[in-house]
């Protein structure tokens, strides 16, 4: 992942600003056809997965993407459950932020976050992201939704400061607020880079995305930790 931001930094991430208005404005009208269309059967566990474009799938046909193959690993280990994608492309804290009471509008059972990449590449206060992520938390909190939040490395680019309270917010949130916490969403991608080895294999060709190989190594990583957030839902109906 520090490989991966690093590169991204150092480019400014070119393509961005064209790519992320066209991106936000079809999750916003898939979005609109989500409530209602997307509520779990009786007996049907329900988790959105609020996110950035690592979340949305950027890059990748419909079924590669985060939501559905982590959907398909759950389902396949026996777990009645639906996965909602809340990924925005180029979202930030802030943007999950405005989002929360939306995305806890369909009435989730449980709630992966997963924000910060973006606020990472574009420099911004450590403070900020922490209090964004906060009240995120504390929605799903008041809500009584289980959350897992998941984190990631940054680079010294910023210098240390910045490195320790970036890196710092994600644990010292999941324990204040009662979260899981899994530490890198990117871990396999980060576990290669730090090794000196090619991302190649596991990485789109802009060198920030997962390609398909990358998500289902991904989702093979965090999948126990979201198996961990289905045992905090009450099967009774409510969350615990």
């Amino acid at each position: 992942m520090k490989t991966v931001l690093w590169l991204a930094i150092s480019r400014g991430y070119g393509a961005w600003g064209t790519l992320r208005k066209p991106l936000i404005a079809l999750a916003a009208v898939v979005g609109l056809a989500l409530p209602g269309a997307t509520a779990a059967n009786d007996g049907t566990l329900t988790i959105s997965a609020l996110g950035d474009s690592l979340i949305q799938g950027y890059g990748l046909p419909q079924d590669e993407g985060f939501v559905p193959v982590l959907e398909n690993w759950l389902r396949a280990r026996g777990h009645d459950v639906n996965v909602i994608n809340a990924g925005v492309s180029g979202d930030t804290t802030a943007g999950g932020r405005a989002r929360i009471d939306w995305t806890l509008a369909d009435n989730p059972d449980a709630l992966i976050v997963t924000l910060g990449g973006n606020d990472l590449l574009r420099g911004l206060d450590p403070a900020e992201s922490r209090a964004n992520l906060a009240a995120i938390l504390e929605a799903a909190s008041a809500a009584g939704v289980p959350v897992l939040i998941s984190g990631m490395p940054a680079p010294g680019n910023y210098g240390p400061e910045f490195k320790r309270d970036f890196e710092g917010m994600y644990p010292e949130l999941a324990e204040e607020y009662g979260a899981l916490l899994y530490p890198d969403f990117l871990g396999p991608v980060s576990e290669k880079a730090l090794s000196g080895m090619s991302l190649a294999d596991l990485m789109q060709d802009d060198r920030i995305h997962p390609n398909a190989e990358g998500v289902r190594q991904i989702v093979e990583a965090i999948g126990p930790t979201v198996e961990a957030l289905l045992e905090l839902v009450d099967p009774a109906g409510g969350s615990g």
